[in-house]
């Protein structure tokens, strides 16, 4: 039969063998916590290049969007003006002929018949589009709506004011056309 008691020899070996198992445990574990550490690293590392590039597209796409706005706004707007222009284009090729309805107008040339009913849907579709005339007797004087002809000393008006129209004139919303030509009554 064997003996299978450690003798103190035996013990000795097993005490070394031991120690030397936990040292190998002890290195392959800190080198595993080393990979582990230096892949973390590596994620970490990849992971704030991936957000700085993403931060970057974002950044990008924002500015994409701000320029896309600002260039359909200013579509809009040139598209509007020029809508303006065009209007403003056709109104004054029609003032020869809106004077016309007025001299027929102040002749009674227009009190009934077809061509009064064409002066009046001309009017009114011209002033669907912004269109009006202004000008009238007893009015301020405004340079800036006016053109004075001539001007006459009068002791009837304190300030200066229209006396008579020569033609009205015209404008299309706020901007006008054609100023309106009047003699102007100038206080004595």
């Amino acid at each position: 039969m064997t003996d299978t008691t450690p003798t103190p020899d035996d013990n000795g070996d097993n005490q070394d063998a031991l120690s030397e198992a936990e040292a190998i445990l002890n290195e392959e574990a800190a080198r595993a916590q080393a990979e582990t550490q230096s892949e973390a690293d590596a994620f970490d590392s990849d992971l704030a290049a991936a957000e700085a590039k993403a931060a970057e597209h974002f950044a990008d796409l924002q500015r994409l969007q701000a320029e896309f706005v600002n260039y359909r706004k200013r579509v809009d707007r040139d598209r509007e003006a020029m809508g303006e222009q065009a209007t403003a284009k056709v109104i004054e090729s029609l003032i020869p002929v809106l004077d016309d309805v007025l001299k027929a107008r102040e002749h009674g040339d227009l009190e009934d018949g077809p061509f009064a009913s064409i002066a009046v849907k001309l009017e009114d579709a011209l002033g669907r589009l912004g269109w009006s005339s202004f000008g009238a007797e007893g009015d301020e004087f405004d340079p800036n709506v006016h053109e004075a002809l001539t001007s006459q000393a009068s002791a009837d008006v304190s300030v200066p004011t229209v006396q008579l129209v020569a033609q009205p004139g015209h404008r299309i919303g706020d901007r006008v056309v054609r100023p309106a030509r009047v003699i102007v009554a100038q206080p004595e």
